[in-house]
């Protein structure tokens, strides 16, 4: 029988890194630069330079210059520099720090040092991608007389991801030796093969290799609300999306004509209407500016909560079940979801500036349908098999928003992902897990894919919809 090779520091990222709480419209243009930001402004004053900050610069490159103003981009450098962090900062919040800097003109570098900024002082290469990661940005702070003081270099690798020029690895993601570490779905299957256990059973124990398992219950049900939340707030505003293309929410009026027609919830003959609506408001709320959780992206942050909601309504024996054994449910769902996630981070890439849309929307589908396939019963092959078909129809996925804003196609596109990941592990369990292409091989060609898609395809605003609709 297969046996686990012995712990290692790779492939150990946590569900918790692939799940965290951020604030809209995209995890890649607000949440990583955030954390870019201010993990410089906290870099400089650990060194003591404060006092002596007069001048600040900052440069975004590619992908970030391009579409950054539609992502919130600005607003999120403004408010890292400031100390503030994407999974504590709240929308209010934002909107003052945002109206306050504007009105000062002016940044308090590390929360403390006032220095003369706005939003027009950034400097935009769009043409000009930096050579690790389409997403780049740099800072730098001098003194009254104009030397540097400090300079650094930034990535935002998607998923809120960050990683500095000259680090190894993401700088928020620390590699810790785990029990039964992956870096394939070979790998993943074959710790299955030898502790009988699912894929949510790995991902499990190499958790506990950094907290309590009532810790990692605990937390995995606080991301489950903070979606559930980002559903319920999503559901009181209506009117239009902010940023000019005039698009109407739809999620409150879905909502009520739902409640109408289906009071309890669990009719299954609106399952696909439930799940569009959850996934639309989860969007919605996403291209607000409002609070979601990345997963593993902003700009799919509908399908996890769509798909976990069929998981717990409609999975067999879950129309009747209590609160308890749904909670079982959705943390097993988050955990086999997870260990897919791993795979794509690890053997590819979750960012669409780098994969197209097929790396943020096909990566989420993917996830999906493991972690359904999983709480219905699969076998580790059935998982890992629904988690293949799920991905291999979204190979080619371009990241074309109109605008470059996270609305079209990007949030009916949560939607038609997450009804795909539920096809997909219906499929992958009327089967008996055998089939002709891997995991890793779908992984293998996502990522060759997503290399040679043409770089006005992957989040730049520069092809396909974003040129071919004719803005309002």
């Amino acid at each position: 029988m297969p046996q686990p090779t012995a712990p290692t520091a790779k492939a150990t990222i946590s569900v918790f890194d692939l799940f965290t709480i951020g604030i809209g419209p995209s995890s890649s243009h607000t949440v990583g630069p955030m954390r870019a930001a201010a993990d410089f402004a906290g870099r400089v004053s650990d060194a003591g330079l404060l006092d002596r900050v007069e001048v600040l610069s900052v440069d975004l490159y590619g992908s970030l210059a391009s579409t950054g103003r539609g992502h919130g981009t600005f607003t999120a450098v403004l408010l890292g520099l400031e100390g503030a962090l994407p999974d504590r900062i709240l929308p209010a919040e934002v909107d003052a720090g945002v109206a306050r800097i504007q009105r000062q003109g002016t940044v308090l570098v590390g929360g403390t040092r006032t220095v003369p900024f706005s939003v027009d002082a950034i400097v935009l290469h769009p043409l000009t991608v930096l050579p690790r990661h389409p997403n780049g940005m740099r800072f730098a702070v001098a003194d009254a007389a104009g030397r540097v003081l400090a300079a650094e270099t930034y990535y935002s690798l998607g998923g809120g991801f960050i990683a500095r020029e000259g680090a190894d690895g993401a700088d928020n993601s620390v590699p810790r030796p785990v029990p039964l570490p992956f870096e394939t779905a070979a790998e993943l299957l074959a710790h299955c093969d030898a502790h009988g256990i699912g894929f949510g059973g790995v991902m499990l124990r190499n958790e506990l290799a950094r907290r309590s398992e009532a810790e990692v219950v605990s937390e995995l049900l606080h991301i489950r609300d903070v979606m559930n939340d980002c559903v319920t707030s999503s559901l009181t505003r209506d009117g239009f999306l902010p940023g000019g293309l005039q698009v109407r929410r739809r999620a409150p009026e879905w909502f009520h004509r739902l409640q109408s027609e289906d009071p309890s919830g669990s009719d299954p003959l609106f399952w696909q209407e439930w799940v569009n609506l959850i996934a639309l408001a989860v969007n919605e709320e996403n291209a607000s500016g409002g609070r979601v959780v990345t997963a593993p992206t902003n700009g799919a942050a509908g399908i996890i909560p769509a798909s976990l909601y069929y998981a717990t309504h409609y999975a067999p024996g879950m129309q009747d079940a209590d609160q308890a054994t749904r909670d079982a449910a959705t943390v097993t769902f988050l955990l086999a979801a997870g260990a897919v996630g791993v795979l794509y981070k690890e053997r590819a890439s979750i960012s669409g500036a780098e994969m197209g849309c097929q790396g943020e929307v096909g990566s989420a589908s993917s996830m999906a349908a493991a972690g359904l396939a999983e709480v219905m019963g699969g076998s580790p092959r059935q998982v890992e098999n629904a988690a293949e078909i799920a991905m291999e129809h979204n190979l080619g996925l371009t990241c074309d928003p109109v605008g470059g804003l996270v609305q079209i196609p990007c949030i009916e596109r949560n939607a038609i992902a997450a009804a795909q990941a539920i096809n997909a592990s219906r499929m992958a369990l009327w089967g008996d897990g055998n089939h002709r292409v891997s995991l890793d091989e779908v992984i293998a060609t996502m990522r060759q894919t997503g290399n040679d898609m043409s770089s006005k395809y992957k989040e730049t605003a520069m092809g396909g919809l974003a040129v071919n609709v004719v803005e309002c």
